[in-house]
């Protein structure tokens, strides 16, 4: 599906970037060129008559809405080992879904890469100050949490494991590989008895190891739709599920405020409506050939793009050419530690 986003050293780039949006995409790359290719323009569905759309420079960024769902749902799930899962263990676990949002995950990604803080003492405060420890079923027994060296996993295995030391359990924390390790030694639950996953991501993993690789997709942008599917793929394979949470890391689209001020756009289909011509895509390398990138954008909501430029994939590149107006559009992440939501 695709590779979660690395996090950004505070010098790398300084921003303040507003959000009011969020999607979901496949894997890439980073190429740190910039060159430009010429994209696809079929624009379908686009309005004719639209205005040129050049693109605005400016300082804060604004994500469009993804209002017709092209991106699937990548809400943070915790996945549990059915060996070891019982009803006080899941409780504390869903406590910690019901406690999170994207505006929140958004907010303690930032600290940990602005603010230089560990995902450890970044987990302890949102603990307390979120009272997640309050009225907790009490269970027993060691459980181990696996985490990868990605700070949003570590920040919520820290979180995960604060809440079950509360309702009575011994956790501990324990860095794994890549999910094609950790995934077996979650499914016997002998290493490893929880992991905080993603609804979508996980979905099509399990969906393609069942399945195939040309299986029809079960992960939409239908949350409910699709937690539904990874229950039942996860089911054969050893895993339950927690409840899912409000908080999301997914792929979206960025436009600089200035740009969204100027052509009067919050939301993908206001951006196919108003721009007939102008608009410059940029993104991974793949993105063109992607169909939850630029052949999405141009299929779902009609947008006809001059040209696409090759960047990263949702990092310090392609935000700096969004906000020196090097491109219109660019791929972001939804949960990234430098978008202050609002």
């Amino acid at each position: 599906m695709r590779i979660r986003p690395l996090s950004l050293a505070a010098g790398l780039i300084s921003l303040a970037l507003v959000a009011t949006g969020c999607g979901e995409s496949g894997s890439s790359n980073p190429n740190t060129g910039g060159d430009t290719t010429t994209g696809s323009a079929s624009g379908s569905g686009a309005t004719e008559g639209g205005a040129e759309c050049v693109p605005v420079p400016g300082d804060e960024l604004v994500v469009l809405e993804d209002d017709q769902e092209l991106q699937t749902v990548d809400n943070l799930i915790p996945a549990v080992s059915a060996a070891a899962s019982t009803p006080e263990l899941l409780a504390a676990l869903n406590a910690v879904s019901a406690a999170m949002d994207t505006d929140i995950l958004v907010e303690l990604n930032g600290r940990i890469a602005n603010e230089r803080l560990s995902p450890a003492d970044v987990a302890a405060d949102f603990f307390d100050e979120a009272g997640i420890a309050d009225g907790l079923e009490q269970g027993s027994g060691a459980i181990t949490i696996g985490s990868s060296t990605f700070p949003e996993t570590e920040l919520m295995a820290n979180i995960y494991s604060l809440a079950l030391g509360a309702a009575g359990f011994d956790p501990s924390i324990q860095s794994v590989g890549n999910r094609e390790l950790y995934l077996p030694a979650l499914q016997s639950g002998e290493e490893i008895q929880v992991f905080p996953e993603y609804v979508g991501t996980l979905t099509e993993f399990l969906n393609v190891a069942a399945n195939g690789e040309d299986a029809e997709p079960q992960a939409s942008g239908d949350l409910d739709a699709t937690v539904q599917a990874l229950t039942a793929l996860g089911e054969p394979v050893g895993l339950v599920f927690g409840e899912p949470s409000e908080a999301a890391d997914q792929n979206a689209f960025a436009v600089t405020q200035a740009f969204a001020d100027e052509y009067s756009v919050t939301t993908l289909s206001e951006l196919a409506e108003a721009c007939s011509s102008g608009l410059v895509l940029g993104g991974p390398p793949e993105c063109p050939e992607r169909p939850f990138c630029q052949l999405g954008l141009e299929e779902t909501y009609g947008l006809t793009f001059d040209s696409f430029t090759a960047l990263d994939a949702g990092g310090p590149l392609t935000k700096t050419a969004i906000t020196t107006g090097q491109i219109s559009v660019g791929l972001v992440f939804s949960s990234d530690g430098s978008l202050a939501q609002g």
